[in-house]
């Protein structure tokens, strides 16, 4: 093995120092199992160091000199790291923000941050000659460890609890990755994957008890003091942010960038440190209920009260401590946010700067609007988030719609009750629910797709789309909408057809209709649909937000 670095790990309960190729899963001293890299930082001259950074490849990979790997032969990379900073216009300015940035874990190779943690941690995996690996995870840390697994030629078994969303576990199996689901929370699911590593001799990840999650974490503070610099310096320094906000379980994040703005601040690269804005959700809020006592050990919860599964940490631990002295020492808040206000903040997001997020990060957004309005994030302050996490699943776009398999029971005697499907977005349908049902008939699928998100963005209707006839008219017998949008030219069975099968059906004469066009209308074809239909527009009309709420009044 090549050593071309110094590296020892400090304990973050006793400080004891141990060579990292010493290291054996806790401190010698006193057993603790956080522990935190330290390097030989007079071994570089960071002027150097920084000077150099501006020739070599935007990843992470670009601060090996500090990062835990001794080898660059063995690192496993898909691109990680280098995420844009994007500031935001719409959703700043609605918040009365001058400076609101948005780190875009989206952009990672999996869709998340965890692609940093699983970099490094399986490049580190390979350097120890280690083939097979367990972890536990609520969905994005098995996911990304899964791919970089699959990368690295090890097979990592993946441990989900009851309520990760099956999208995510499935995109974790088509890498490769053994997947078990439990029918308990993440803390039990942990307990299991431990228990199951001893009995088959496989190497446990930590996740936050690991030295690699902590040190590929602090990446993304070199980064944003980088992407600061330029935005804010001209590129003549580094900039630190006032506030980094992060939603949070576990707290890995923010305690690898803390660990990474401390490094920058002890080295000359940066003058001061952020504040830390910790959000987590208020089903399972065990930081932010300690804080508010004043606690720096955090009473667990054993019920989980949340529906984000990402969020479900009932007992966070030592990081608790690690995150709470960090923000008695530089500053910052716990606050919480509930389910409802993380899916407020999501379409909110989207519709004003174009940003999707997954809910973990909505709970980041609806923690910022809460820190904003209470007047602890200040106008002029420069406010860093971190954006991580997917909207949608990738299996989609590989299996299609109809990778499941339907039993049709509608003409047997006896139903039988079959278990609905544990998914994030089953959950977040309970919170949100639609109230009126409108079927948009459109053979252009970009066009449907812009109906389709103009009208969701009212609150109180729901989009069903078919992009021909005979689709449409099998989706409007099956959900019976309040309202059908339909397109007239269309091959097979076009819209005409359409308006005269429902006015036909006894059970679908009522519906109102409307009819969206190109083209200009014959006398012949006004009269066939003369009648028949409750409104006749030009393609276009969509656009116009007065049409759209005239739309929405006659719905209701």
């Amino acid at each position: 093995m090549i050593r071309t670095k110094t590296i020892t790990l400090e304990c973050t309960y006793c400080h004891t120092m141990t060579p990292l190729h010493e290291f054996k899963g806790g401190c010698p001293n006193c057993g603790e199992t956080i522990v935190e890299a330290r390097y030989a930082m007079d071994e570089i001259d960071f002027k150097v160091w920084a000077n150099d950074l501006r020739n070599r490849a935007a990843d992470l990979w670009r601060y090996h000199e500090i990062l835990p790997v001794y080898d660059t032969e063995n690192i496993i990379s898909l691109g990680e790291g280098g995420t844009p900073l994007i500031k935001s216009r719409a959703l700043a300015a609605s918040l009365g923000l001058k400076n609101l940035y948005l780190k875009d874990e989206r952009q990672g190779p999996t869709g998340s941050f965890k692609d940093r943690q699983a970099a490094v941690a399986i490049s580190a995996l390979v350097e120890m000659g280690i083939d097979e690996v367990v972890v536990a995870s609520t969905g994005n840390v098995a996911i990304a460890y899964a791919a970089y697994g699959a990368r690295a030629g090890i097979k990592v078994w993946a441990f989900f609890p009851r309520l990760t969303p099956n999208d995510k576990m499935r995109e974790a199996a088509l890498y490769g990755a053994e997947v078990i689901k439990t029918t308990g929370n993440y803390d039990q699911t942990k307990i299991l994957a431990a228990q199951f590593a001893r009995s088959k001799g496989v190497f446990l990840d930590k996740g936050i008890k690991s030295v690699a999650a902590i040190e590929a974490m602090k990446t993304m503070s070199y980064e944003i003091a980088e992407q600061l610099g330029r935005y804010m310096e001209g590129g003549k320094r580094w900039h630190v942010p006032d506030w980094f906000l992060q939603g949070v379980s576990g707290g890995m994040g923010p305690i690898g960038v803390g660990k990474g703005f401390r490094e920058m601040y002890d080295a000359g690269l940066t003058d001061r440190m952020p504040a830390f804005g910790v959000i987590q959700s208020t089903g399972c809020a065990p930081m932010v209920e300690a804080f508010a006592r004043g606690q720096r050990v955090a009473t667990p919860i054993e019920k989980s009260k949340t529906i984000i599964a990402t969020l479900a940490t009932g007992d966070p631990g030592r990081a608790y401590e690690l995150l709470y002295d960090y923000v008695n020492d530089y500053g910052g808040h716990f606050i919480s946010a509930t389910d409802e206000e993380a899916f407020q903040a999501i379409r909110l997001l989207a519709r004003t700067d174009g940003i999707s997020v997954e809910p973990a990060t909505g709970v980041t957004f609806a923690g910022l609007f809460k820190l904003v309005q209470q007047g602890i994030i200040k106008r002029d302050d420069v406010v860093v988030v971190n954006v991580s996490g997917h909207t949608l699943p990738v299996e989609k776009t590989i299996l299609g719609e109809q990778w499941q398999k339907l039993v049709d029971l509608s003409d047997t005697q006896e139903a039988v009750a079959l278990p609905p499907e544990e998914s994030l977005v089953q959950a977040i349908d309970t919170v949100d629910k639609k109230n009126k049902q409108i079927v948009v008939i459109e053979d252009n699928e970009a066009a449907a797709r812009l109906m389709s998100r103009i009208l969701e963005s009212r609150d109180d209707c729901e989009v069903h789309l078919a992009h021909n006839g005979r689709a449409g008219l099998s989706l409007i017998r099956q959900i019976s909408p309040d309202m059908v949008i339909t397109d007239l030219m269309m091959p097979d069975v076009d819209g005409f057809q359409v308006i005269e099968q429902m006015k036909a059906d006894a059970g679908l004469s009522h519906i109102p209709i409307v009819v969206v066009t190109a083209k200009e209308l014959t006398v012949k074809e006004r009269a066939q649909i003369d009648g028949k239909i409750d409104m006749l527009l030009q393609k276009g009309s969509f656009l116009d937000d007065s049409f759209v709420q005239n739309l929405i009044e006659k719905l209701r």
